[in-house]
C-alpha cells in the first residue's frame, strides 16, 4: 500500500535526526553536531556524526549516511514503507491507508510478515493472561507471586500460552494468518513423522523479547506445572528477525535510563530484569540465559561504556561472571562486578530488601574486575605457589586485553600492590602475551588469505601492486617507438601490450580508486551545493560562474552529471539550488526522479556537505592563529577558478590521449597530419592551463 506523498513529507518534517538516532546510540555533543560510535560497524573511537541543522548522519568510518528514514531502514533492516510507518508511529502521525489484512500480509516482505505474526502472538498471549480463567488462575497468579504489578506486566508485554496443542494455530488460521509464516516465526512446530502442526508454547508464562526499537522478535517461556519431560524454559528458535547472540532482554525498556545514568547493569534472567525495573532500577538487561557474546557487549556500548555485572553469589554465578569479563574488557568497556549473598539473585534480593537497600548494597559490594577476579581466583589457589602463579598469569592476561594503555598501567600498579609482585614483571608478561596474541592474529589472517586465495584459484599472500596500475586504469598505447616522444610529453610510458585474457578496458576488481577526473567533477558539484548562492562579484553568483564555465561540458560520471544537469535546469528557471534541495528528497527538483535515484543523490549530498573536523574558534580567539576559510569570498573564488582549470586540464589530457590512440591506427597521411595538429592544439591548451595553475610541464 502506498503512503500519500503529503504524509511522507509530514513524517520527514516531524522526524528529528537526534531523537531518532539517540534511541539506538548514546550521542555526545561536539560543537554544533553530535558524535557516537557507529551502530553499523565495530569501532572504539567515535566516527559517527549527526548534524541536527541538516537533519543528516554520516559515519566517516564505514561511509553510512542518510536522513532519519534511511537510518531506520539501515539500523532496523526495514524497507522504505516500514521505516516510514515506524517514524509515523513514533511521532503520532496517522497514515490514511487501509489496515493491513492477513491477505495483504502475504505480499509484505518476509521480515515484515514475521514481525506481524509475532505481534499477533504477543497480543494473543496477553489476552489469554488477562481475559481467560486459565490465564488468570495460572499465569497471572504466578506473576502476582513474583510481585509484578499491572504496569510492570504491561511494560514487558507479559502473557500466557494456553495449555492446548493448537490454540494459537487455530485462532491465527481463523484470522487468516499464513501457517508458513507462523512456522518461520517460531510459533508452531511440525512433527516429522505425522507432519502434524502444533503450537510451540503450551501452558507457559510468556516473556516477549523486544529489539532496541521495541518490536517483538521472539519469546521466552517458563513452564509452571511439573513435567519431567518438558524443559523449564523454552525459547523461540533463531529466525530472520531473531539471533539470540545479538539480543539483550530488556534493552528496549532500559536504553533511555542507561544513557541517562551512564551505566548498564547486566543480569542473567528475565525476572531479574523485571523485578529491578519495577523497583526503579531500570538500566538493567539480561543475556537471556546464554553466555555473554561480543554482539551483546557491542549493543551495550552503543549506550554506555560502563557495565556492572550482577550475578548470583554461588560458585556457578562467580564462574559465569568470570566467563564474560575478558570479552567486555577487550571491547574497551569499564567493567565492575557485584555478587549477592548465597541463595540470592538480583530478583530475590531486591524483593527481600527493597530498592533503596538494594542500591546501598550495590555501592558497598561492587568491585572493579581486577579486584573481583583476583579475590575469586586466589580463594581457589590458596597457599599453593604454582596455582598463585597461574592466577597472576590469568589476571595479567585479562589486563592485557584492555585496549587503553593508560588503564592497563593503572591496573598493573594496583595489581602489583595487591599481589605483592614487582610491577615490571607484570608489564613484561603482558608485553609477551600481547606479542603472542598479535602473532596469532597475523597467522590466522594469513591462513584465511591462503584459504580465500585457493578458493578463488589465485596465489595467496601476493602483495597488492602499488602505482598507476592499481588505480583501475589500464593503459593501452602504441607498442612501436614512433610516438614515444609525444607520449613522454604527456607523461605516459609506452604500452607493452595486453594479453587476450586481460583486455585494455578491464579494471581490477580489487581496486576502489577513482580516476582523477571523477574527483574534479565531484569538487564542482560540492562547490555548487555548498556555495552556489554566494556572490563572487556583484551580480555574479558562484553557480552562475561555474555553469557558464561548464556550459559545453558533460560530466562522465553519472551521479555528478545528473546533479549538474539538475542545477542547470533550475538555473534556467531562475532558481539556484542548495544542498538542502538534495538532502530533502521530496523537494520539487527531485520529485519526478525514482526513489532509488533520489536516495543516491541524497547520499552524494551528505558526503559533500559533511566535514569530519571543524576548525576550533580558539585557534584565532585564544592563540591568534588565523586559518583561511573556504567561506571567505577570495578563497572561494580561487577554489572555484582552480577547480575549473584542473577539470579542463584533465579533459585536455584525455583528448590528447584519444588523439594518440587514433594516430596509432590511421593510415591516411592527411588525416594523420590533421590529428597531429589537433593534438598540438590541446597540448598548447594543456600547457597554458598548467601555467595558470602554477604547474611546470617539460617540453
Amino acid at each position: 500500500m502506498r503512503i500519500p506523498e503529503e504524509t511522507v513529507e509530514q513524517i520527514r518534517q516531524a522526524a528529528d535526526i537526534v531523537e531518532v538516532v539517540g534511541e539506538f546510540v548514546s550521542l555526545k555533543r561536539r560543537g554544533s553536531n553530535y558524535i557516537a560510535c557507529c551502530p553499523f560497524h565495530n569501532e572504539k573511537t567515535p566516527s559517527f556524526n549527526v548534524n541536527p541543522a541538516r537533519q543528516i548522519y554520516k559515519c566517516f568510518g564505514c561511509g553510512k549516511a542518510g536522513d532519519p528514514v534511511r537510518f531506520v531502514m539501515d539500523v532496523e533492516n526495514l524497507g522504505y514503507g516500514e521505516a516510514l510507518r515506524y517514524l509515523a508511529k513514533k511521532y503520532n502521525i496517522e497514515i490514511e491507508e487501509q489496515e493491513v489484512t492477513p491477505e495483504e500480509q502475504n505480499r509484505q516482505t518476509e521480515r515484515e510478515s514475521l514481525y506481524i505474526a509475532l505481534n499477533y502472538a504477543k497480543t494473543f498471549f496477553q489476552d489469554h493472561l488477562l481475559k481467560t480463567d486459565e490465564g488468570r488462575g495460572i499465569g497471572l497468579s504466578y506473576f502476582r507471586e513474583r510481585g509484578f504489578s499491572d504496569p510492570t506486566i504491561a511494560a514487558f508485554d507479559l502473557g500466557y500460552s494456553p495449555d492446548s496443542w493448537d490454540a494459537l494455530l487455530t485462532d491465527a488460521q481463523a484470522k487468516g494468518y499464513n501457517p508458513d509464516v507462523l512456522a518461520k516465526a517460531g510459533l508452531t512446530v511440525t512433527r516429522e513423522d505425522s507432519k502434524k502442526v502444533f503450537d510451540r508454547f503450551r501452558g507457559r508464562v510468556m516473556f516477549p523479547i523486544h529489539n532496541v526499537s521495541g518490536r517483538v522478535i521472539a519469546f521466552g517461556a517458563r513452564i509452571l506445572k511439573a513435567d519431567p519431560k518438558a524443559p523449564k524454559y523454552l525459547n523461540s528458535p533463531e529466525t530472520d528477525v531473531y539471533h539470540k547472540s545479538q539480543v539483550l532482554y530488556g534493552i528496549f525498556q532500559a536504553k533511555q535510563t542507561i544513557r541517562q545514568e551512564d551505566i548498564c547493569y547486566l543480569t542473567e534472567g528475565y525476572t531479574d530484569v523485571i523485578s529491578l525495573h519495577q523497583a526503579g532500577i531500570k538500566n538493567v538487561v539480561a543475556s537471556s540465559g546464554t553466555s555473554l557474546t561480543i554482539e551483546q557487549i557491542r549493543l551495550i556500548s552503543r549506550f554506555t561504556q560502563n557495565v556492572t555485572i550482577l550475578y548470583d553469589g554461588d560458585a556457578a554465578g562467580v564462574k559465569a561472571a568470570l566467563r564474560g569479563l575478558d570479552m567486555v574488557l577487550e571491547e574497551g568497556l569499564n567493567v565492575s562486578v557485584a555478587t549477592f549473598p548465597d541463595n540470592d539473585d538480583p530478583d530475590s534480593y531486591v524483593r527481600k530488601v527493597g530498592a533503596e537497600a538494594f542500591r546501598t548494597y550495590l555501592k558497598g559490594n561492587t568491585q572493579n574486575f581486577i579486584a573481583f577476579k583476583t579475590a575469586a581466583l586466589l580463594r581457589d589457589a590458596g597457599a599453593d605457589p604454582f596455582k598463585r602463579a597461574e592466577v597472576i598469569t590469568e589476571i595479567v592476561g585479562s589486563i592485557s586485553r584492555i585496549p587503553d594503555p593508560i588503564k592497563r598501567q593503572v591496573f598493573f600498579q594496583s595489581t602489583a600492590q595487591q599481589l605483592k609482585v614487582d610491577e615490571q614483571t607484570l608489564i613484561s608478561e603482558s608485553n609477551r602475551l600481547i606479542r603472542k596474541q598479535r602473532e596469532t592474529q597475523i597467522k590466522d589472517y594469513e591462513r584465511q588469505q591462503e584459504r580465500d586465495a585457493r578458493q578463488h584459484n589465485v596465489p595467496g599472500n601476493r602483495p597488492r601492486p602499488s602505482g598507476p596500475e592499481s588505480s583501475g586504469y589500464v593503459p593501452d598505447f602504441p607498442p612501436d617507438d614512433l610516438f614515444n616522444d609525444l607520449l613522454d610529453e604527456v607523461g605516459i610510458a609506452p604500452s607493452t601490450g595486453q594479453t587476450e585474457t586481460q583486455p585494455a578496458t578491464t579494471q581490477p576488481a580489487a581496486s576502489n580508486l577513482r580516476p582523477p577526473l571523477a574527483y574534479q567533477e565531484e569538487e564542482c558539484v560540492r562547490l555548487l551545493m555548498n556555495y552556489g548562492t554566494r556572490e563572487l562579484e556583484p551580480g555574479i553568483s558562484l553557480c552562475h560562474y561555474m555553469l557558464s564555465e561548464l556550459n559545453d561540458i558533460d560530466f562522465q560520471h553519472a551521479p555528478y552529471d545528473l546533479i549538474l544537469n539538475i542545477f542547470r535546469q533550475a538555473f534556467s528557471q531562475g532558481d539556484i539550488l542548495t544542498a538542502d534541495d538534495f538532502l530533502q528528497t521530496g523537494r520539487p527538483h527531485l520529485s519526478d526522479l525514482p526513489l532509488e535515484q533520489r536516495n543516491s543523490l541524497q547520499y552524494e549530498a551528505i558526503n559533500m556537505t559533511t566535514l569530519r573536523y571543524e576548525i576550533s574558534e580558539n585557534w584565532e580567539e585564544k592563540h591568534q592563529i588565523f586559518v583561511p576559510s573556504e567561506e571567505d569570498t577570495g578563497v572561494l573564488a580561487e577554489a572555484a577558478f582552480g577547480n575549473i582549470l584542473r577539470l579542463k586540464k584533465l579533459l585536455a589530457e584525455e583528448r590528447m590521449h584519444d588523439l594518440l590512440q587514433r594516430i596509432r591506427t590511421v593510415t591516411d597521411p592527411a588525416e594523420s597530419d590533421q590529428l597531429m595538429a589537433d593534438y598540438m592544439h590541446f597540448k598548447r591548451v594543456d600547457v597554458e592551463i598548467a601555467k595558470l595553475l602554477g604547474t611546470v610541464i617539460s617540453g
